[in-house]
């Protein structure tokens, strides 16, 4: 059985931008111009990448934070504030260690002013309706992590909102108590028994939207934009193994790794510095580069497969990738991760090989390590403060993508020998190369 979708919008948003302002003539923008409309009867993914922004336009969405331009709408009426109505489930669980559950599960009814007989009612009916029965005395201590995020989904579930808003509810869960939850949560949606008529859920899993959504927005990042609007058309329950559903990850796997150039043609790298790093360690990418040379790849992979073979989820990935393509030892295409002939030296090579075969890509496709080792090999003592290159960063991105991005230039530079980096003194230097 599945919800019948109403064409009465609950939510509207419209042109949202979110920016932080960090210096007089300067802003960090995370959300710029998104739109969505939510209705009743349907459950929305908003699907991408750490970083996109779906977080902060869910905490938007909630009214815990007022939108730079644009505008949100609950029920055709503008959001000033935590709309009433509204309720929303973390991916921290974020309960109350000093009570016990049906005490958590209580609290937004207490804070209403709602009787305690009535609250008690509710309670015991919202912890039975998501498998909670005869742990009502128990502490969030004494429940393992699947049975706490439970107890944050009855919290919100008490107090019978109208649109239910999750915050990648599901992803500080283990594999089977996770699949557990959705699979309960998507049985009582069909079944009509959660007393919510619309749920917009955050997530960066493509087969969780899948599984469980009506429609998918795919974020794209920086700033954080809707790129693509997808509907699901699989009535529940969702077999994982249908042809139809496999392609549709395809699909969804292909759309967040396109490229604005065709990804055959490597671009030259961009000559200014503003360019993030991921966290991603050399000893992961020559992983995933001898996984990807072995049978049954030989060199190139289906993103779904590889993810699967490798018990990556699509976060951990696709960074991985993209930096093989920043490095120019991978290509990502249409939903598939290959070596190029580089790549292909470098698993073949020895170590001593590869720490100077991933230099000399640094060196010609990272701007920043460009320039550090540009530096250091003009100075008379071989050493530059890493605060002059944060600082440059800082000037393209936020403090903590400009830390990250640092962090993640050290590490790499250390491994291909290009320079050394002393923590306590905060400074680049060739003493330890030569």
């Amino acid at each position: 059985m599945d919800t019948v979708v109403s064409q009465h919008a609950l939510l509207e948003v419209r042109g949202c931008k979110q920016a932080y302002h960090k210096e007089a003539n300067t802003e960090l923008v995370v959300l710029e111009d998104v739109n969505l409309t939510l209705r009743e009867g349907e459950i929305v993914a908003l699907l991408g990448r750490s970083g996109s922004g779906k977080s902060t336009l869910l905490r938007i969405v909630a009214g815990l934070l007022e939108p730079t331009a644009g505008e949100v709408r609950w029920r055709d009426r503008p959001v000033r504030g935590p709309a009433e109505g509204v309720a929303m489930v973390f991916q921290s669980f974020a309960l109350f260690p000093w009570l016990t559950v049906r005490e958590n599960v209580e609290i937004g009814l207490e804070a209403r002013g709602v009787a305690r007989s009535d609250r008690e009612e509710r309670a015991e009916a919202a912890i039975d309706l998501i498998g909670l029965g005869g742990f009502e005395n128990a502490y969030p201590k004494e429940l393992s992590g699947g049975m706490r995020q439970r107890v944050g989904l009855a919290r919100a579930l008490v107090v019978h909102p109208d649109l239910l808003l999750m915050d990648e509810p599901f992803s500080a869960l283990d594999v089977l108590t996770a699949e557990n939850l959705r699979t309960d949560l998507i049985d009582l949606w069909s079944e009509g028994k959660l007393p919510v008529r619309s749920v917009l859920m955050v997530t960066h899993n493509i087969e969780e939207a899948v599984l469980m959504c009506d429609r998918i927005l795919v974020f794209s990042s920086n700033p954080g934009r809707v790129s693509s609007e997808l509907r699901v058309p699989f009535a529940h329950p969702r077999n994982r193994l249908d042809p139809a559903f496999r392609q549709m990850v395809d699909d969804i796997y292909a759309l967040m790794t396109r490229r604005p150039v065709p990804s055959r043609t490597l671009a030259a790298a961009p000559s200014n510095i503003g360019m993030p790093l991921q966290r991603v360690g050399t000893n992961q990418m020559a992983g995933l580069m001898e996984a990807l040379v072995q049978p049954p790849y030989n060199g190139r992979a289906d993103l779904p497969a590889l993810a699967a073979a490798l018990q990556y989820e699509v976060d951990e990935l696709l960074p991985l990738g993209e930096t093989l393509q920043l490095l120019h030892f991978g290509l990502l295409e249409e939903g598939d991760m290959m070596l190029t002939e580089v790549g292909r030296r470098f698993v073949a090579a020895e170590p001593e090989e590869r720490k100077r075969l991933f230099g000399a890509a640094m060196l010609a496709h990272v701007p920043l390590a460009r320039m550090v080792r540009q530096v250091l090999d003009e100075r008379w003592n071989h050493r530059a403060s890493a605060v002059r290159f944060r600082d440059e960063l800082e000037d393209h991105m936020s403090p903590e993508y400009a830390e990250d991005t640092l962090r993640t230039l050290v590490a790499w530079g250390r491994y291909a020998e290009l320079f050394g980096y002393d923590e306590e003194a905060e400074q680049f230097s060739l003493e330890e190369v030569e």
